[in-house]
């Protein structure tokens, strides 16, 4: 059987087109043909019912029909109104729903459903309490890690925040595999090359993601615990704020592209720093200049961090690791301002995570924002 449309008010061009013209299936002695009239008639086709009616919007070929069928029967019109004519034996039907898949806005590839679909993470054990919030984009791109008991020893501990961006991928990797990096290579080389150690363990980890082939980047920061010592290191502009009887003192430096000496090692290797929308950024592109992945920058956006090392002594009372969610909208002193009495005279870091980080969203951050606090009392 076949089917031709002339009239269609979908395919079909305007009506006036086919006026006056041939129809593109004649009769034949061959065929029997039916038609639609619950289409309105097209205004210049001729009021005759004749089979080649240009305003027939449907016209089907049937088999030859058997010996003795006159050809007054041979032509049936069937109507939409209900009747109940033995006669209507085709109703037009709606064509089926197309469901079409709507895209993920998020840059890369997807996130794990594990914190990617949730609006709010939140974690408290014993010495430490982390709480992340999605900002505006679709899926969270934050990550952290928090790795107790390294060694079966309660005063070595390893802890993380992870700042994807162009995806969680990167952030991801990180927070599953910096930590065991960092420990082994400390496990290599000693006590007294920490610091090397710690670099070594960063740029493994870079290595490892780059041979993923996984898009994407991720800006960290850490803290090691280990026999009486904070090692605190970082790439990018996640931050780590100490509370030194109630003093804030930044451990670490922001790798962004203004600052000038990361400025001056992009533009002697090549690449160039300019301020495009408010923001400096490498080569008109990224806004941090150091982090794991970011393999189109590859040259420019290393993976090698700073690291400081300090003795832990009684008055250092807690540590601050944050995204730059937070730090964009809060400053060092007033995070360990609002922070300190909530996990100095009445414990309650949990909450003292969450206050800081609904304070940067009202001020109007747009970023995921994680914050993480450790009493570093616990680790003397």
């Amino acid at each position: 059987m076949s089917v031709a449309v002339s009239n269609s008010p979908v395919f079909s061009p305007s009506s006036s087109l086919f006026c006056n013209k041939t129809s593109i299936i004649t009769a034949s002695p061959e065929a029997l043909t039916l038609t639609l009239s619950h289409l309105k008639p097209s205004p210049c086709s001729s009021s005759s019912s004749a089979p080649s009616s240009p305003s027939s919007p449907f016209r089907l070929r049937f088999p030859k029909p058997p010996t003795g069928l006159s050809s007054s029967s041979s032509s049936v019109s069937v109507s939409t109104s209900g009747s109940s004519s033995p006669n209507s034996v085709l109703k037009r039907k709606r064509p089926a729903r197309l469901d079409i898949p709507v895209a993920s806005m998020c840059f890369g590839a997807p996130a794990t459903p594990s914190m990617a679909a949730r609006e709010v993470v939140e974690e408290e054990a014993n010495g430490y309490s982390v709480y992340c919030k999605r900002g505006r984009r679709e899926a969270m791109e934050d990550r952290y890690s928090a790795l107790l008991n390294l060694q079966g020893d309660s005063k070595q501990a390893f802890f993380g925040i992870f700042d994807g961006h162009g995806g969680a991928k990167a952030a991801e990797f990180a927070a599953e595999n910096l930590d065991k990096n960092i420990i082994d290579e400390v496990m290599t080389r000693g006590e007294n090359e920490i610091d090397e150690a710690v670099k070594q363990g960063y740029l493994n980890t870079d290595s490892d993601f780059l041979k993923e082939d996984m898009r994407g980047g991720s800006c960290c920061v850490t803290a090691l615990i280990r026999k009486g010592n904070l090692v605190v290191s970082n790439v990018g502009d996640c931050r780590a704020v100490l509370s030194r009887g109630g003093v804030a003192e930044a451990l670490t430096s922001d790798h962004r592209p203004s600052r000038k000496d990361e400025k001056e090692r992009i533009e002697t290797l090549g690449g160039y720093v300019d301020f495009c929308h408010g923001v400096w950024r490498i080569q008109g592109s990224l806004a941090v200049s150091r982090g794991i992945g970011d393999r189109h920058l590859k040259q420019w956006v290393i993976a090698e961090p700073d690291t400081k090392v300090l003795r832990i002594i009684p008055e250092y009372e807690f540590l601050i690791l944050a995204s730059d969610g937070l730090w964009d909208k809060v400053s060092n002193q007033e995070a360990v301002d609002i922070a300190r009495p909530l996990c100095i005279d009445t414990p309650q870091p949990l909450a003292a995570c969450k206050m800081l980080a609904d304070l940067s969203a009202s001020r109007g951050s747009s970023d995921d924002i994680s914050v993480m606090l450790i009493q570093l009392g616990r680790y003397i």
